[in-house]
Parts: structure tokens; C-alpha cells; sequence
């Protein structure tokens, strides 16, 4: 009371107002209640509001009104702001300023001045192998290996080029920051290693390819000429563009295998397991990438791999058509390329990058299908080729989470890869316009964006030259295909694997195991030693033998030159072989048999033909002898001459030699059988030219070779350890007492005539029934 006595007259407060506001409060004043006032305090409220209303009206209105087309406009414009900011940002690049990357300093590297037309590069994560020791047996070819985490420290291996971690580092390539240390991708480094120091062909492969007949020459086209002279070369097969929808292919159904699909094949095309109706034909030439087919183990995917295994132990020996003619893709049609049989000319160096933001078992399926695209803007094809290498399946299993981007994406990549174009003024300005494309569909990521753009830096770096653009065939009108511009092939059903069974097709078991020897010894060359009258049996041994090899040549003491039959003499056959050798430079190797050695060849389906084969382990055919004591005259002036030529062997054979032999001992084999494979080709040749004129007599060359070429731990010994060898036959043995089916080879067995040749076969019919039809 008091309180409001002394307070000052007032006038008394509106209705329905509070009490604070009616009498206000010294804290805050009064607020104005006019609409003006309102509305400019609550103005974003009234905008958010009224923006709903209409985002509503014009949803509803244009759903209704059916205008799809209005409705996506519209919606896209509305999220055009926050899309801007997730976009990939596009690398700017300054390709006329790209600085030259300077070669390695001579005194930091051996092999800094060195320089080759052809490189092999391979990625290594253990010790070398012996498939991987043969790639630097291929005579040309500069073999470079490229080193990772998993690399031993002391890797080397003599012949090859080895770049190890802090080597790559380096170099200064602007790529090497972009690569995962424990990956085979790291091949890339190499890529570029090669292109700088001369690289005019590159063949891109694994440590367990094993080259046909060691000649990458014989198998891919690597010398190609210059566009203008592109007539000249042969016609190639090509697929057919006839269906426009057709965008890939699987190559394995034209090389004889309908029912096997490549790494990297849309699942959805598995099932077309049809031959081609017809080819058409291309010029051969501009064939810049070239995928060779492995036998062995061919590059399948997961899905494949486990679905056709009856056992995780069981291992895959399929083999392809080697007689079916290479076939072209054309524009707008793709196929698998990996990374471990490829041969890349120059120009398709910009295409051996291996990304690196997805998994490793897609990286270089990715890689194909993106350098076949880039291919067509330069003119070029990509072909593929009848097998080129063996790969042994090692039982191990396929990791199927790696390639699941694979299935997932494949066949959306190819259908994107065939519709996307691009205006750009150079090839790599449109590569790099590809990668960024690919990049914003999803295929990989920014990583492979920027990856892509110091890739070809680096090229641009050590002085490669890009290729000139061309205007793309699938912008024009395609030709129609006349009667004359077709092609027939019918591919050959070769035996296959249906879940752990083979599939014979059409022919029966029989014919089924011949096709099988004849894959197995086709490219292998029979040099057979006949010590009697040529003219009884020399024909007959062509018969027997040469249904399954390469082809049989025939040596005696009798030379007929009507029978191609050749002068040799027994006590040294070996000087004979280097001419042997020469003439058959393409053969994958040489068998040598005495004719009293039956050879069962059934049973030989299993060895290594990248081996060496001697009967070591058998005891009555490889003997050792002490040089000290009672010994012959013989004994030791054979003794004397090993001893000779043994000082005179280059250091890899004597080290080898000496190391296998104990002292005071002399090594003897009848050697009426041994396999040479044509990797030791030349160190064999080496040896017969260092014996020279001194008379060694074959049985003890033969040993001594073979223990200089390589050590006993690297023969294949199980392949002749179960030979059938009698030294004194009984009495009362008949011709065919010794024979048996289940073993390599049976000696003695001595055919002299026709009579006994007709003997001989009907017992070798126990293994090989389709010889009775040779009687």
C-alpha cells in the first residue's frame, strides 16, 4: 500500500493482457503492436512458410499434370545447390608445361644407361620361381621385376632388372604416390621404368606364366608397321557388328571352350555359349593391345573356379584351340584383357595404367575395358590370340569378395563405356575426360581421377609421343554386310570341366585322349635314334610316334635321304642335336629315344615340360663310379676329358656342374631317353660347342650337361623314376616279356622289322586303343 501510494497515477491496463506487459518492465520496453511491426520481426518465418505452400502446389500440380520430364527439371534445380559442392573437382592439368623427369644418375643404378626395344614386367612378392627364371630366357626381351612390401629384401635374379621400393621412390614419378605398397598395381612404375628406357613393346605378365616354346615372337604379332603401310599385313578375323546391341563377346567359345568364361565377363553372358554365325575381316596392324589365352589354368573368375571344382585339391588343365586363327573387335564391341598375358605396343602405352582405388582381382579387368574405348579414338583394335602360355593351377582359392565389384558393375561399365564420347582437342585431354567420367558413374573414385592425370604426366615426362585422335567408326553409318565380305569358322569343342567331369562333346574317349596328347606333345619335337636298317622301320616309328608329336626326326648310321632320315652316329648323338634344335627354333622342346626304348606316352601327361627329364633315379640306367682305383683305360680318359671341358664352362654351368658332382667320381647314363625343354636350348648348344672335337662318348656327356644346365633337385625326376629298365634280359624272355602300359617308357624292347613293329602295337593298344587302326 505504501508501495503504490508513492507511485505515480497510471492508466489502467487493457483487457486480456499480461500482467508484465500491461505494466511493463524497466528490463524491456513496451513493443509496438501495429502489423508492420509483426511481419518485419517474423519475415523468415513468413518466407519459410510461404516456400513450403508453393514447393507443395507445384509438386502436386506438375504430378498431375503428367509433365515428368518438368517434375525431374524441377527437381533437379532445386538440389542444383548442394550438388555443386559434392561434385569431383575436374584436375587441371597444364599439358604443354609438364617438366621432363630426369633419368637416373649412372652412379645410383647399373642398369641407368640401359636400353631395349621389348620389356617384360612382372610383379614380384617372393622369390623367383621356375617359370619365372624362363621369362629371362626369352631370347629379345628384357625381363624387369617389380618389388613390393611382400618382397624379400635380397630378391635378385641374374638377367632381370629389379626395382625395389626405395628404387621406385626414386625415379620421380609423380604416380608412385598413388600406389598401395602390398599390390601387384605397382606394375604401373614399371610401365614407366620400360617406356623410359626404350620401350617400343611391352608384354605384361605374371611370375608363373610360362611361355609356349619360349618365343613371344611366334605366338603375338610384335612387330607392327606404321598405318600407311597397314594393307600389307594379313587379314584378320573379326567379330561381327552386325548386332548392334551386342556389346561384348566371350573369346574362349571361338578357341574351343563354349562352356569356360574369362575374368571380367558379365555373368549375364555366360550362357551364350553359340559359335558365330559369321566373321568379317580387318586389316591387321593397328591390333595395339593383344590378349594371349593361357592353358593350364586360364584367367577365370571365382565363380567359375569353385562351381566346376568336385574337390578343393583337384587342379584345372584346360587347354584352347592353338590352330584357331586370332580374331579383332570391332568398335563397339569389348572383350576381358588381364594383366598377365598381354602384349601393349606404344601406342597403347597410355592404356597399361592399373587403377587404384578398386580391388586388385578388378583393377586390370577395369583397365581393359577402359583402353579398349580410348583404342577407337586413336583407330586401333584390340585382338585375341590362341593360347601363349601355361599357367599351373596351384588349388588355391579364388578370393570372390574381391571381384564382387565385377559382377556388380561390368556389364554397366561396358554399356557406358560404348556410349560415351567426347569432344576433347587430344587423346589425353579425352582420357582424362573418360577417368573423370567413369569417376562420377561410380566405377572408382577421385583417387583414380587424380591418379589418371599423373599418370599421363609422367608419360608426357619421359618424352612418349600421344597419338593422333581419329574420327570414331561407331558415328558413322555402318556398312552393310554383303555375302562376300563374311567369313565361316567353326570353332573345335574341346574337352572341358562340368563340375569336376570333362566333357568329351561329340567324339568319343578314345579320340578324346588322342586330342589330349596331341595338346600335350604337339609342339614338341621326336628325335629318334634308330640302330637299325633305316629302311625296315623308319616309316613305321613316323607312324607310331608321329600322331602325337610335332614332328620325329630320325638319325642312324645309315643316312637315307629319301626317308629324311639323317647321319648320326650313336656314341655321339648328342653333337647332332644343336642342328636339330635350329631347325625347330618354335618347338616347345626335345625328346631324344633310342629305338630299343618303347615310349608309352600316355603316361607323361603329367611332367614339366619346363624341366629337364633324365632316368637319375633309376639306378640301373644312372650310375656312379669311383675314378680312384681298378678303374678302365676307358674310364679314364673319359674321366680326363670331363675334367677338361668342366674348366672351360662358362661360370652359371660350371658352378652348376661342380657343385652336383663329387670328386673322383664319374657320372654314367645310358641315356637312351631324355627331355630337353627349350629354355636349356642354348646352354646345351654351349656345351656340344665346348666339347668340340673331343670324343665324349654319350653316355657321359649326357650326364655332365645336365648337371651343368641345372642341379638334380631341379629335374623333373618323377617323370622317367618309374621307367622300366632291364639290363640283362633273361633268356627265355620273349619280345614282348618286359612291356607294360602303366609305365613311361620299357627298355629293352628291340623292333626289327615290320612283324615286329605289328607286335609292338597290338600291345601298346592296352594304352592307346586307336593304334589297333594302324593294323
Amino acid at each position: 500500500m505504501l508501495v503504490q501510494d508513492r507511485s505515480p497515477p497510471s492508466s489502467k491496463p487493457a483487457s486480456g493482457l499480461p500482467y508484465a506487459v500491461a505494466h511493463g518492465r524497466r528490463f524491456s520496453p513496451a513493443k509496438s503492436l501495429d502489423f508492420s511491426t509483426w511481419a518485419s520481426e517474423n519475415l523468415y518465418k513468413i518466407l519459410f512458410v510461404c516456400f513450403l505452400a508453393l514447393t507443395v502446389v507445384a509438386i502436386f500440380f506438375l504430378r498431375s499434370s503428367g509433365d515428368v520430364a518438368a517434375l525431374l527439371c524441377f527437381e533437379k534445380s532445386s538440389g542444383s545447390a548442394s550438388s555443386v559442392s559434392s561434385r569431383i573437382p575436374y584436375p587441371e592439368v597444364s599439358w604443354s608445361s609438364v617438366p621432363p623427369i630426369k633419368p637416373l644418375d649412372l652412379s645410383a643404378a647399373s642398369f641407368a644407361s640401359f636400353r631395349s626395344d621389348r620389356w617384360i614386367v612382372v610383379s614380384v612378392s617372393d622369390y623367383p620361381t621356375d617359370s619365372f627364371r624362363a621369362l629371362t630366357r626369352i631370347k629379345g626381351w628384357q625381363l624387369l621385376a617389380v618389388g613390393n612390401s611382400a618382397t624379400p629384401a635380397d630378391w635378385s635374379l641374374k638377367g632381370a632388372i629389379f626395382l625395389s621400393l626405395d628404387q621406385q621412390a626414386g625415379l620421380g614419378f609423380r604416380t608412385v604416390d598413388f600406389l598401395p605398397y602390398h599390390s601387384y598395381v605397382r606394375k604401373s612404375i614399371g610401365y614407366l621404368f620400360a617406356i623410359q628406357h626404350g620401350a617400343k613393346v611391352i608384354f605384361d605378365a605374371d611370375d608363373r606364366a610360362e611361355v609356349l616354346g619360349a618365343d613371344l615372337a611366334h605366338h603375338f604379332d610384335v612387330d607392327l608397321a606404321g598405318e600407311e603401310t597397314a594393307t600389307k599385313h594379313p587379314v584378320l578375323l573379326q567379330y561381327s557388328h552386325a548386332d548392334p546391341n551386342r556389346t561384348v563377346v566371350n573369346p574362349y567359345i571361338h578357341f574351343g571352350q563354349r562352356s569356360v568364361w574369362p575374368r571380367g565377363l558379365p555373368l549375364e553372358s555366360v550362357g551364350d555359349v553359340g559359335h558365330e554365325e559369321f566373321y568379317t575381316m580387318v586389316f591387321g596392324g593397328r591390333q595395339f593391345i593383344q590378349q594371349g589365352l593361357s592353358n593350364g589354368l586360364p584367367d577365370v573368375d571365382s565363380v567359375f573356379y569353385f562351381t566346376r571344382k568336385s574337390s578343393g585339391l583337384e587342379i584345372f588343365d584346360i587347354h584352347f584351340d592353338e590352330e584357331a586363327p586370332k580374331v579383332a573387335l570391332p568398335q563397339g564391341l569389348m572383350a576381358p584383357v588381364n594383366s598377365f598375358n598381354t602384349i601393349f605396343h606404344t601406342q597403347a602405352f597410355w592404356g597399361l595404367m592399373l587403377p587404384v582405388s578398386v580391388s586388385s582381382m578388378a583393377s586390370d579387368v577395369l583397365r581393359g575395358y577402359w583402353a579398349q574405348r580410348i583404342l577407337w579414338e586413336i583407330g586401333g583394335f584390340m585382338a585375341v590370340y590362341p593360347p601363349t602360355i601355361h599357367r599351373v593351377d596351384t588349388a588355391e582359392g579364388y578370393p570372390f569378395i574381391e571381384e564382387k565389384d565385377l559382377h556388380v558393375n561390368v556389364d554397366r561399365l561396358i554399356k557406358f563405356l560404348v556410349s560415351w564420347r567426347s569432344n576433347k582437342r587430344t587423346l589425353f585431354e579425352r582420357i582424362l575426360h573418360l577417368s573423370y567420367a567413369m569417376a562420377e558413374e561410380g566405377f572408382w573414385t577421385l583417387q583414380d581421377v587424380q591418379f589418371t592425370a599423373a599418370w599421363l604426366q609422367d608419360l608426357l615426362a619421359i618424352g612418349y609421343q600421344q597419338p593422333r585422335l581419329m574420327s570414331l567408326e561407331l558415328d558413322r553409318p555402318r556398312a552393310n554386310i554383303g555375302e562376300g565380305d563374311t567369313r565361316k569358322f567353326i570353332p573345335k569343342k574341346l574337352p572341358s570341366v562340368h563340375l569336376g567331369v570333362e566333357e568329351v562333346g561329340t567324339v568319343n574317349y578314345e579320340i578324346g585322349n588322342l586330342i589330349r596328347w596331341r595338346k600335350y606333345f604337339g609342339n614338341v619335337v621326336l628325335i629318334m635314334y634308330c640302330s637299325v636298317p633305316v629302311d625296315r622301320i623308319a616309316l613305321e616309328w613316323r607312324l607310331l610316334y608321329g600322331r602325337i608329336f610335332k614332328t620325329v626326326v630320325i638319325l642312324s648310321e645309315q643316312s637315307d635321304p629319301g626317308l629324311a632320315v639323317e647321319y648320326g652316329q650313336i656314341s655321339e648323338a648328342y653333337k647332332y642335336l644343336p642342328k636339330v634344335f635350329n631347325k625347330f627354333q618354335e618347338a616347345e622342346g626335345f625328346l631324344f629315344l633310342q629305338d630299343d626304348m618303347i615310349l608309352n606316352y600316355w603316361n607323361l601327361l603329367q611332367a614339366d615340360k619346363t624341366k629337364l627329364w633324365i632316368t637319375n633315379k633309376v639306378p640301373e640306367s644312372w650310375v656312379s663310379i669311383s675314378t680312384d682305383g681298378n678303374d678302365t683305360d676307358w674310364h679314364v680318359s673319359q674321366t680326363n676329358l670331363v675334367k677338361k671341358i668342366a674348366d672351360n664352362f662358362p661360370v652359371h654351368l660350371q658352378t652348376s656342374y661342380k657343385e652336383s658332382v663329387t670328386e673322383g667320381k664319374l657320372i654314367i647314363c645310358s641315356s637312351e631317353i631324355f627331355y630337353i625343354p627349350q629354355r636349356f636350348v642354348t646352354d646345351f648348344s654351349d656345351l656340344v660347342g665346348i666339347v668340340g672335337d673331343l670324343h665324349i662318348h654319350h653316355r657321359i656327356a649326357m650326364p655332365v650337361f645336365f648337371l651343368a644346365m641345372d642341379s638334380q633337385e631341379n629335374f623333373d625326376s618323377k617323370a622317367l623314376a618309374t621307367v622300366v629298365y632291364k639290363t640283362q634280359p633273361q633268356a627265355n624272355d620273349s619280345f614282348m616279356s618286359s612291356y607294360t602300359a602303366q609305365a613311361p617308357a620299357v627298355y629293352p624292347l628291340k623292333v626289327r622289322n615290320e612283324y615286329d613293329f605289328i607286335k609292338l602295337i597290338r600291345v601298346m593298344a592296352s594304352g592307346d586303343p586307336l593304334l589297333l587302326e594302324l593294323v
